[in-house]
C-alpha cells in the first residue's frame, strides 16, 4: 500500500515527533520548511485557548510547498482537554493527528470527516490491533530506546511483526538520529523514520540551554529506561537524574495509577521539567544546530548511505551475470 498522498512529498521520509514542552510552533513551522512532518502535543499548548493561536499561526506561515505538520492528542482519561482539542483540529484542517495512550472511534472519525489522516503510536502487536479496529490509518512502532515513553521490543522484531498483517502507513521510532538509520527503517519495512530527540538540540526547540548541551555530551550509555516519573516506562537521560539528587542505577518501580504526565506523580522531581526523556541515539548528536541544518545533515547522510547500498550491491550483480 503507497502512502497517503499528505506524506508522499517530503524531502525525506522522516516525521519529527511531538516532544513534550519542546515543540512549539518555531520548530513545527522550521522542521516543515525543511521538508519533514513538523509535530507538536495540543497539550503543548496552554491554556486550551493558545491551541486555537498556535493552529493558526502554523497554517498561516505554512504553504502548500511546504511539508504538512502533525498535532498529537493524548487519548487517555487524565486529559479533559480532549474533546476540545479534536475540535480545533477539526477547525482547521490539521492534516495529521497523532494519538498516543488510547484509541477511540469517534476521534478518528473527526479527524476523517475532512480528510485527515490519524497515526496511532504502539509499542506492542496487541495495541497496534487494537488502534486498527477502531479506525486509525497508520501506526507508529515505538521501539526500544525511542525517546519519552518507549516500548522495549527490538525493532527489527516489531516491525516485521506488524508487516504480518498489515500494509499501511508505517513509521519507526527508536534511536534514530542520522540519515543511516533512516534507510535502514525503509530497509526494514517502515515507510518513515520518526525522530524526536535529536530535535532537542536545535535553536528552534523550547529546552533549556541545559537540556540541550546535555544531550550534545551524551551517549547511549547515559540513557535510563524507567516508569518511575510518569508511571509509564520511558527513556530519560542519566545526568538529569542525578542532578534530581536520585540514584540511576537503583530507581524503583512506579505505581501506574499514578500516571500523570506533567508533572510525575511519583516523585518530587517533575518528568520533562527536571527529568529530561531522550533517546539512545543522541551518540551521533555533536552540536546545536538549526532544525533546518538538521534536516539537511540527515539528508546527505540519507542519501552517502543509498550510494554505498547500491555500490556494495553492483560487483556482486555483476559477478552473478
Amino acid at each position: 500500500m503507497s502512502l497517503p498522498p499528505v506524506l508522499q512529498k517530503l524531502r525525506i521520509p522522516v516525521v519529527g515527533s511531538p516532544l513534550f514542552i519542546i515543540s512549539q510552533p518555531d520548530l513545527v513551522i522550521a522542521q516543515c520548511k525543511a521538508g519533514i512532518v513538523g509535530s507538536f502535543p495540543a497539550l503543548n499548548a496552554r491554556p486550551g485557548p493558545v491551541l486555537e493561536e498556535w493552529l493558526k499561526r502554523i497554517t498561516d506561515a505554512l504553504g502548500p510547498e511546504d511539508a504538512p505538520y502533525a498535532v498529537n492528542q493524548i487519548v487517555h482519561k487524565s486529559n479533559d482537554r480532549l474533546q476540545h482539542d479534536v475540535d480545533m483540529c477539526v477547525k482547521y484542517k490539521v492534516p495529521v493527528v497523532i494519538t498516543s495512550l488510547g484509541a477511540q472511534p469517534w476521534l478518528n472519525e473527526a479527524i476523517h470527516s475532512y480528510g485527515g489522516i490519524v497515526l496511532h503510536d504502539i509499542i506492542n502487536i496487541a495495541h497496534a490491533k487494537k488502534a486498527l479496529e477502531k479506525g486509525a490509518d497508520g501506526l507508529i512502532a515505538v521501539c526500544a530506546g525511542a525517546g519519552g515513553h518507549a516500548g522495549a521490543l527490538s525493532p527489527f522484531a516489531l516491525i516485521q511483526e506488524l508487516r504480518g498483517f498489515f500494509d499501511g502507513p508505517l513509521l519507526l521510532s527508536g534511536a534514530i538520529a542520522n540519515g543511516g538509520a533512516v534507510l535502514a527503517a525503509e530497509a526494514m519495512g517502515a515507510d518513515l523514520a520518526y525522530i524526536g530527540s535529536a530535535f532537542i538540540a536545535t535553536k528552534e526547540a523550547n529546552a533549556p540551554q541545559g537540556y540541550k548541551d546535555m544531550i550534545v555530551e551524551s551517549g547511549a550509555e547515559d540513557i535510563v529506561y524507567s516508569n518511575l516519573f510518569t508511571g509509564v516506562h520511558g527513556n530519560y537521560l542519566k545526568p538529569s537524574i542525578t542532578r534530581a539528587g536520585l540514584d540511576p542505577d537503583n530507581l524503583p518501580e512506579a505505581d501506574p495509577s499514578k500516571m500523570n504526565f506533567g508533572s510525575g506523580g511519583n516523585t518530587e522531581a517533575k518528568a520533562w521539567k527536571d527529568i529530561w526523556g531522550c533517546g539512545q541515539g543522541i551518540g551521533v548528536v555533536k552540536e546545536i544546530v538549526s532544525a533546518g541544518a538538521l534536516v539537511d545533515r540527515l539528508e546527505a547522510e540519507y542519501r552517502a548511505a543509498k550510494r554505498r547500498l547500491l555500490g556494495a550491491a553492483a560487483p556482486a550483480a555483476l559477478a552473478a551475470e
